[in-house]
């Protein structure tokens, strides 16, 4: 299906030749041409989010500071996602949605397809987002006061959502070895107790980028497993795989281990969806799901349609558009690694398996706060803190390469300055040397401030 024009009607003046002001609201509006195809060039085309209500862009309006913290990327959806939008759009009623037909069956077939994994399709359960379905599972499981373990540094819900619940975290530094990030499974094992309810688990990790191997989740699951722990696996970054390997959805290790997960998965990070909050959780085992469903409609609303037909659109229609954007992912991958273990001294970051988020390590740097020295070099990265890994930065490299060459020259440009203005001592620089996690031991509950879990 090919468009010319505008596809909506929008009731406003008339800004610019693509944004209409309505009143206490920007409507961002798409102009499909007759001819647009996808290719790799067009992930390099520079978008101006200014002024269209981005949550990441108006983190700075009015200064000169280029914002790569929170993960989302600066791409245009893939043109049928744009198309299925547009068609309810002109439809002209929007009102409360039902999953719309063949959006289960395509995620039946997707996960059979991608990942050998065969679920029936009454498992799935929608969630306008990761961070709802979260809470929920937090709820769900449990008592009040009972415990819940997750492996730091790590997307920051997963350190609110248990206190959200009344239950109590209990934070498990992953270690570092051997140039990556792996579960520590001696300290998982004697963090535990009688009270230990839900391990919360996030594969591919963010922030660290690891892909986890079989051998790894197999770990962990043996002794949820013997202990009687139900694991909560986020999985929304499965489909960006920047390595030749493949995702284990945790679930496909055994039927066993299957009755004992509930799996978060999505199209938002792969298909740049973020705003229209969709998602889905996969819980094969009845008497949990039905728990689930109880707590969800206590907490969370419907999704709305336009993520329904968005999310189909994505899984039946951009495989290709995807396959482009792993590619040109990769390539930035690839810069953003030179830049930061070669040319840029006193940081370093690991391989980045998955996601297109780097975790690099500030702390050689010697500053105070990383984050605002590089909001200073006009560089807005997400602070470590907020993932309880003090000392490091996230940097989101899902943007077009002259922007991102951008930042990292600025980086560059800043850490040098910085460096030569210190007193001469020599600053080692072994990128693959082993680089333990920068978390001290903790007792088993956590300490951290309240600030940082209240972000």
């Amino acid at each position: 299906m090919s468009c010319k024009g505008f596809a909506i009607a929008v009731v406003g003046r008339e800004i610019e030749r693509s944004v209409f002001l309505v009143p206490g609201l920007w409507v961002v509006v798409l102009e499909i041409g007759r001819n647009e195809q996808m290719n790799n060039s067009e992930f390099d085309t520079v978008i101006d989010r200014r002024g269209t209500g981005s949550l990441k862009w108006n983190r700075y309006t009015g200064r000169d500071i280029i914002p790569v913290w929170i993960a989302d990327m600066d791409f245009q959806v893939p043109l049928p996602v744009r198309q299925a939008i547009h068609r309810y759009i002109d439809f002209g009623v929007l009102g409360y949605a039902d999953v719309i037909d063949g959006l289960n069956e395509a995620v039946v077939e997707k996960l059979k397809v991608d990942f050998g994994w065969e679920i029936d399709a009454s498992w799935i359960i929608w969630s306008p987002g990761l961070v709802p379905a979260l809470n929920v599972a937090c709820c769900a499981v449990g008592a009040d006061g009972d415990e819940i373990v997750t492996f730091t540094p790590i997307y920051p819900p997963f350190l609110n959502a248990p206190e959200n619940a009344r239950k109590k975290l209990i934070e498990i530094p992953l270690c570092h070895k051997d140039g990556s990030y792996t579960f520590d499974i001696e300290e998982f094992e004697q963090s535990i107790s009688p009270k230990t309810r839900l391990v919360m688990l996030c594969n591919p990790h963010n922030p660290v980028g690891r892909v986890y191997k079989k051998k790894e989740l197999e770990a962990i699951a043996e002794i949820c497993l013997k202990n009687n722990i139900i694991m909560c696996s986020d999985e929304i970054f499965c489909d960006l795989i920047l390595d030749e390997k493949k995702h284990i959805p945790i679930a496909t290790l055994s039927d066993r281990v299957a009755g004992n997960t509930i799996t978060f998965m999505a199209s938002c990070k792969t298909y740049n969806l973020g705003g229209l909050n969709c998602g889905y959780v996969i819980i094969p085992n009845e008497k949990i799901r039905e728990k689930f469903l109880a707590k969800k409609t206590e907490i969370i609303s419907r999704m709305g349609i336009l993520g329904f037909a968005a999310t189909l659109a994505a899984y039946t229609q951009s495989s290709d558009w995807r396959e482009k954007l792993l590619e040109y992912l990769r390539q930035n991958r690839n810069l953003v690694t030179r830049y930061i273990n070669e040319e840029i001294p006193a940081l370093s970051m690991d391989h980045v398996e998955a996601t297109f988020l780097a975790w690099i390590d500030a702390r050689k740097l010697k500053v105070p706060d990383p984050v605002a020295f590089f909001e200073n070099a006009g560089v807005g990265m997400q602070d470590g803190r907020e993932f309880h890994g003090d000392g490091f930065v996230r940097l989101n490299f899902g943007s077009p390469r002259k922007t991102l060459l951008k930042v990292l020259n600025r980086m560059k440009t800043a850490v040098k300055k910085h460096l030569k203005s210190l007193p001469l001592i020599a600053i080692p620089r072994s990128p693959s040397a082993e680089r333990y996690a920068p978390y001290a031991k903790q007792s088993r509950h956590s300490k951290r401030s309240k600030e940082f879990q209240s972000k």
